[in-house]
Parts: C-alpha cells; sequence; structure tokens
C-alpha cells in the first residue's frame, strides 16, 4: 500500500514553514494519541503516521529529500531510513505536547501510593470570627461534609470476605507501555486506570471506592492574636484516600469581621474618637472601653487639635505565640456644633472678635505664608 503524503498527513500545505508544521502537528497528535482513543487500532495507525510525517517535514535536509523524491528518498539506497531521529528535536515538542496529557510531566498525576491507594484531597473550610474571639481565642465546633473510610470494608473497596487482586494487564504497575512508531509511551493501564489492582466484587456501601460522603463535627483550636488571613491546617481532617489511601488534610482560612470601632495593624488597634469643641479648647476627660473589657480614662488637655493621637500602651491585641502585646491609639476628630441657638451664635462671634493670633497659630501661620507667597 502507498503511503500518504506527509503534508496531507499533517493538514498543511507543501510551503508551510516550521511554526505551522508544528501547530498542525501538535493539534492532530493530541487528537489521535491513544491515551485519548483506547482501543482504537485506527488512531494508533493515524498516530504513527503523523509522528513519520513531522519527523521528516521538520529536518531541512529530510524535507528537502522528500520534497524531490517523495518517500522513494528514504527506501533501502535513498537518504537512509526516513524513520530514525537523534537529538533532541522531537523529544522537545513531544515533552510540550504531551506533558500536559501526561500529568503535566512524567512523574505528573494525582499523589499515589503503593497498592493503588490514593491519597484523599485537601479540603478548604471558611471560618468567620470576630474581633473579639481573635482576641481571647476560641475552640470551635465545626460540621465538614466530607469522604471518610467505608466501615464495612474498612477501605479496600472489596467485599467483605474477598479483597482486590493484582491487575493482569499492568501486573499491578498501573502503568503499561506501547510502541508508537520511533518511541515507545508509557501510558495508565486502561483496565485498572493506575491503580495497579482490580476488584471483582465491590463492597456494597461504598460500591469498591473504600469511602463514603459524610458529615464530620471537628473541633477547632483558633489561638489568641490571631490575624485576618491565616490558615490553620488540620492533619489527615481532609478528605478519605481511595480503597484505604492516606487521608487528605483540611485547611481552616480564617477572616476576621470588621468591629464597630476598633481598626487592627498588626498587634495595634486604633480606634477614632469624636470630642466636642470646647473639650479640646478647655481640655477634659473620656473613657474608652477595651477589648480586656476594662476601661481605660484619656485626659485631653488644653488646646488639643484635631487628629491628636494618643496611646495606651498594652491595650492592643495579643501577639501570637508570644507574651506580648500591642497597644490601642485613641485619635481624635473635633466636632464643630451644628444648629445653634441665637444665644450661641452671639457668644461664638463674641469669642472670635475677642481671639487673636496667639489663640489660633497655625491659620493665622499659614495665610500669612501663602499671601507672602503670592506678593512675593
Amino acid at each position: 500500500m502507498a503511503k500518504a503524503d506527509y503534508y496531507e498527513t499533517l493538514g498543511v500545505s507543501k510551503t508551510a514553514d516550521e511554526k505551522e508544521l508544528k501547530s498542525a502537528f501538535r493539534k492532530m497528535a493530541m487528537k489521535y494519541h491513544p491515551d485519548k482513543n483506547p482501543g482504537d487500532a485506527a488512531a494508533e495507525v493515524k498516530f504513527k503516521e503523523l509522528n513519520e510525517a513531522y519527523e521528516t517535514l521538520k529536518d531541512p535536509q529530510k524535507r528537502a529529500a522528500y520534497d524531490r523524491f517523495g518517500h522513494a528518498a528514504f527506501e533501502q539506497g535513498g537518504m537512509g531510513g526516513g524513520g530514525g531521529f537523534a537529538g533532541g528535536g522531537f523529544s522537545d515538542i513531544f515533552e510540550d505536547i504531551f506533558g500536559e496529557m501526561m500529568g503535566g510531566g512524567r512523574a505528573g498525576g494525582r499523589a499515589r501510593s503503593t497498592n493503588g491507594r490514593e491519597r484523599g484531597a485537601d479540603l478548604r473550610y471558611n471560618m468567620e470570627i470576630s474581633l473579639e474571639e481573635s482576641f481571647t481565642g476560641k475552640t470551635a465546633q465545626i460540621r465538614v461534609p466530607t469522604s471518610i473510610t467505608c466501615e464495612v470494608c474498612t477501605g479496600s473497596g472489596a467485599k467483605p470476605g474477598t479483597k482486590p487482586t493484582t491487575c493482569a494487564t499492568c501486573q499491578g504497575s498501573g502503568r503499561i507501555r506501547a510502541a508508537q512508531g520511533f518511541f515507545s509511551i508509557e501510558r495508565t493501564c486502561p483496565t485498572c486506570h493506575g491503580r495497579g489492582q482490580t476488584i471483582a466484587d465491590p463492597c456494597g456501601k461504598c460500591h469498591g471506592q473504600g469511602r463514603v460522603t459524610e458529615e464530620r463535627s471537628l473541633s477547632v483550636s483558633i489561638p489568641s492574636g490571631i490575624e485576618d488571613g491565616t490558615r490553620i491546617r488540620l492533619q489527615g481532617e481532609g478528605e478519605a484516600g481511595l480503597r484505604g489511601g492516606p487521608s487528605g488534610d483540611l485547611y481552616i482560612f480564617l477572616s476576621v469581621k470588621p468591629h464597630e470601632f476598633f481598626q487592627r495593624e498588626g498587634a495595634d488597634l486604633f480606634c477614632s474618637v469624636p470630642i466636642s469643641m470646647t473639650t479640646a479648647a478647655l481640655g477634659g476627660t473620656f473613657d474608652v472601653g477595651t477589648l480586656d473589657g476594662t476601661k481605660s480614662r484619656v485626659t485631653v488637655p488644653e488646646g488639643t487639635q484635631p487628629g491628636k493621637q494618643f496611646r495606651l500602651k498594652g491595650k492592643g491585641m495579643p501577639v501570637l505565640r508570644s507574651a506580648q502585646t500591642g497597644d490601642l491609639y485613641i485619635q481624635i476628630q473635633i466636632e464643630t456644633p451644628q444648629k445653634l441657638t441665637k444665644r450661641q451664635r452671639e457668644l461664638l462671634q463674641e469669642f472670635d472678635q475677642l481671639s487673636s493670633k496667639d489663640n489660633n497659630p497655625e491659620s493665622t501661620g499659614f495665610f500669612a505664608r501663602m499671601k507672602e507667597f503670592f506678593e512675593g
């Protein structure tokens, strides 16, 4: 039987450049790869033809010979063995194309232990706590839907009284080798799907999986001082592995709800407190509550300006796994009076008339500098 034209095999024109050849080969090879067509003899033949066509046309010297003499260039007495290749030319594109199909690389794929026992998947649980709970710490009870080891077959997947047997196709390796043109490909065993074992009589409860889905109750310890975005890992509390494989882990992702009064920055807390204009001018005191359940008194000196900050040492958040504690910073906001009575307005106007430059040094200095700048 006459061989098909290499250009027709790849679906390109005779003027196709190297980039077009590679693109066409990648597309066709992924379509006819044996892993995507298990048991399809026609696909295997097509895949072999694609390999041979691309190997010839990607080499400038072989392509020139083929364009001139056709397939006869590589028959006995011709250019010499159109099938063989040396170096990394084809191996590079093979890794590029089939690395993804084989699980991300030669050693890719899902984590697997011996005897076909796959490790269970890791699970994520989102938990929201208050700033007070972050301050004191807590023990939380959570319910997590997950896969657990089947009690009937104890994770083997086989009906009680029976057990899995070694796969006759791959002899327990979970992989088989197949010759494809000029190289051999190792792929997942189609009989046991890579597990290396088969189950003739599966467990009635888990249907051969070795695990069942169930909601579990777990106790989670939240340490004092934990921050927003912290991740807690509970080893072995994730999804149970297939057929008795090791369990995955459970990750608790914590978020701290915004607080009505406090904002957190690391171990320090910040609280914005509005005070009256008269308190700022004449001085005074006020009490502020703290997360440890106590109250602290803040003394406002006479002439306090907006933005003034007072530090309450040791009244912030505890530092995680440390005996240290952050501070609480009180930031002053001065509130301008609203809805003045006639008498209040008269008093303020009188006060304004009696005010001197010394009463408002910042505003006086600012406008003086501005005047000098524009006039000078």
